[in-house]
């Protein structure tokens, strides 16, 4: 009986350490490092819709799981297989599958950074977010070229690029762009501060005026240290009439914006985008100012300025005078050096 009872108790004991050693088996397969790369982490991107055999397939596919059974019965333990969460995820090498499924399970998302700057059409911003972002580039270019959607933010298909202001943002890869016309119209409104209105009263201009003449301002010159300058010489023209005679309004309006030059002929073109036969700001933007720029027409320089003109030089740099007679001479310097360079359009 004793013998028998030494057995049962090496069999326990055995049993026992078999148990545990499964279980401590176990422990680490989850807890454990699962994620092996070849860099420090990798992303993950889950579309809308996608189901828990989508996922494991993209993780297979990067790396992040080598045990698709083990991966499986934890998803289904900790309720993961129907609350698939859509987004985009940074998986650090070395990830237990527990901290893995725990971080999809609650949606830890990392945001995409998106820049914008010298965009010059609407359909450049829809092209550079569908890059970046889950929606593609067609479904951003229809929202931001529907006409409701621009009534509703208060503008219309002329003023709606003013809505938005250049900058880095940091946004949900499954951002809609609903959602990113909301987000963008939020930033516009911190952008537009009560200081910044106060001063584009002073001069006699609303924010999408601003937004216009700082456009302008832009495609003007590549020296921000002259857009104040400019920005007055056009004030200067409002404030007494005077047409804007603003060359990249004649680009815009005839679709010429790589143009060097500009033609005698040019300024006879029908537009409401002619500043030449206009009085007057044009309809809307012709570019999405920065907010430099805007800022310079809102710290416009004040001078008695009425005309200005590319420097001989081609710095970039501008020349400045106050009567007609010293443009004329400013500008056939101008024109004699594209002559000069073969550069006649």
């Amino acid at each position: 009986m004793a013998r028998r009872g030494h057995i049962a108790g090496g069999v326990s004991l055995i049993v026992l350490l078999l148990v545990g050693a499964g279980a401590y088996w176990a422990w680490s397969k989850l807890t454990g490092p699962t994620a092996h790369f070849a860099s420090d982490s990798e992303v993950l991107l889950i579309p809308r819709g996608a189901d828990l055999e989508q996922v494991m397939d993209s993780l297979k596919s990067i790396g992040a799981i080598q045990d698709e059974a083990a991966f499986r019965w934890l998803c289904e333990r900790k309720k993961y297989t129907t609350k698939v969460k859509p987004g985009r995820y940074r998986i650090p090498n070395g990830m237990s599958m527990n901290a893995l499924v725990n971080m999809l399970r609650s949606g830890e998302q990392e945001p995409v950074r998106v820049t914008f700057n010298g965009i010059r059409r609407l359909p450049e911003l829809a092209g550079k977010l569908g890059r970046v972002l889950e929606p593609d580039s067609a479904a951003f270019l229809q929202a931001l070229t529907d006409g409701a959607t621009q009534h509703e933010a208060g503008h219309s298909p002329e003023t709606f690029i003013a809505a938005f202001v250049p900058n880095t943002y940091e946004l949900w890869w499954t951002t809609t762009p609903e959602q990113f016309i909301g987000r963008m119209g939020k930033e516009h409104d911190a952008f537009w501060t009560a200081e910044r209105k106060a001063k584009a009263e002073a001069i006699k201009l609303s924010p999408v005026e601003v937004a216009t003449l700082a456009s302008i301002v832009q495609a003007e010159t590549v020296k921000r240290s002259d857009a104040p300058r400019i920005a007055g010489v056009y004030l200067n023209r409002l404030r007494i009439g005077m047409p804007l005679q603003a060359d990249p309004t004649l680009k815009f309006a005839l679709g010429l914006d790589s143009i060097s030059r500009v033609l005698n002929a040019d300024k006879e073109v029908a537009s409401p985008y002619n500043t030449y036969l206009n009085n007057g700001l044009p309809p809307g933007p012709i570019n999405m100012p920065e907010t430099s720029m805007i800022d310079a027409v809102l710290n416009a320089e004040k001078h008695d300025f009425l005309y200005f003109c590319a420097r001989a030089d081609l710095s970039g740099y501008s020349d400045f005078s106050r009567s007609y007679d010293q443009h004329l001479v400013n500008a056939r310097k101008y024109q004699r050096a594209l002559n000069a360079r073969g550069i006649y359009r």
